[in-house]
């Protein structure tokens, strides 16, 4: 979509973050609708070491956050997307692959080995991302846990995202 800009979060990005998240999983039944109490938890605790917004015009129109993540509670350049969110009135038109692509290209420039993503397997495909046997989220269905490495390894063990995601849960 033309005129989207995409771009590191700013001070005062954060209140529309937290509507275009909120209206982006309003009425998903996957969504416990805590996603933006999350992002703000992962903010404060200093663990979004990615932000991202799509702007068009000045207004936000999208989000997506990338935190660090444990294997088997050691913490190892790996990173989990989350969440990706586009108002409803633009998705469908890109901006979600636009911010997941430029999320990820800033994952390789600060030097992440990799990303996990709980979610769709159709919709992350694109990105990247495939079902690894050896990265195991607890309590989630393997098809639906995915992983991308940036430098062809992949650790093994137990996946645990930052500890914001359980005060969210």
């Amino acid at each position: 979509m033309a005129g989207v800009v995409i771009r590191a979060e700013r001070a005062s990005d954060i209140e529309p973050i937290r509507r275009v998240v909120t209206a982006a999983f309003a009425g998903m039944a996957q969504s416990n609708q805590k996603e933006s109490l999350l992002v703000d938890r992962l903010r404060d605790c200093g663990a979004l070491r990615v932000s991202l917004v799509a702007d068009i015009k000045g207004q936000v129109v999208g989000h997506v956050a990338f935190s660090p993540v444990t294997v088997d509670g050691q913490l190892c350049d790996w990173f989990g997307l989350a969440p990706l969110a586009v108002l409803p009135i633009y998705q469908r038109r890109g901006i979600g692959s636009r911010l997941g692509n430029r999320g990820l290209a800033a994952l390789r420039t600060i030097g992440a080995k990799g990303c996990v993503v709980l979610g769709e397997p159709d919709y992350y495909r694109r990105f990247g991302f495939a079902a690894r046997d050896e990265l195991i989220l607890e309590n989630v269905p393997a098809q639906f846990f995915l992983a991308q490495s940036f430098t062809g390894e992949y650790p093994s063990g137990n996946i645990h995202y930052h500890r914001a995601f359980e005060i969210c849960a």
